[in-house]
C-alpha cells in the first residue's frame, strides 16, 4: 500500500504583543472578508521560517523584527478542505522597530490593536486556534478541522 505524503502549505503568523494589546488585521481577500487574524503569510520556497515570518510582517505593516527576535509561540496543523492541509506556525516578536500601517490596502481592510481580554469574535477560526493556544499557554500543537 502507498500512502500518499502530505504537501502542506506552511504559513508564518506573526504576534506583535504592546503590553496587554495585540495588532490584528482584518482581512480584504475573498478568504475571510472582513474577519480578523495575525500577520501572516505563505512560506517561499528556500526561505528559512523566521525570515519569512519577518518578511511578512515587513510587507504587510512596515514593522521590521529581527528574525533572531521571533520565538515560536504555537503550531497548528489545519485541515483546510479534503485536499489541502497547512502548518501554521505562530511566533511572539519579542523586540521590534516601527509604527504598524497598512501597507496592503488591496488585501487588508484595517490594522487594529485588540486588548487579549477582549479580542473580537470574528477572527478566522484557523489562526484563532494559534492566538489563543499562545494566549492561554496551551500544549504548543493544536490540530484544527480534522474530524
Amino acid at each position: 500500500m502507498n500512502a500518499a505524503l502530505a504537501t502542506p502549505v506552511i504559513d508564518t503568523h506573526v504576534i506583535l504583543r504592546d503590553g496587554d494589546k495585540v495588532l490584528l488585521s482584518q482581512r480584504g481577500g475573498p478568504y475571510g472578508y472582513g474577519r480578523w487574524h495575525a500577520p501572516s503569510g505563505k512560506l517561499d520556497a528556500g526561505e528559512p521560517l523566521t525570515s519569512g515570518a519577518a518578511r511578512e510582517l515587513l510587507e504587510e505593516t512596515g514593522v521590521e523584527v529581527d528574525p533572531e527576535h521571533l520565538r515560536l509561540v504555537h503550531v497548528v496543523h489545519h485541515k483546510q478542505d479534503a485536499d489541502t492541509e497547512r502548518i501554521g506556525l505562530f511566533f511572539l516578536a519579542t523586540t521590534w522597530t516601527g509604527e504598524p500601517v497598512n501597507r496592503e490596502p488591496e488585501k487588508c481592510l484595517d490594522l487594529r490593536w485588540w486588548s487579549v481580554h477582549e479580542l473580537p469574535e470574528d477572527i478566522i477560526e484557523y489562526p484563532a486556534a494559534g492566538l489563543l493556544g499562545y494566549l492561554k499557554d496551551a500544549e504548543p500543537l493544536t490540530e484544527h478541522g480534522w474530524s
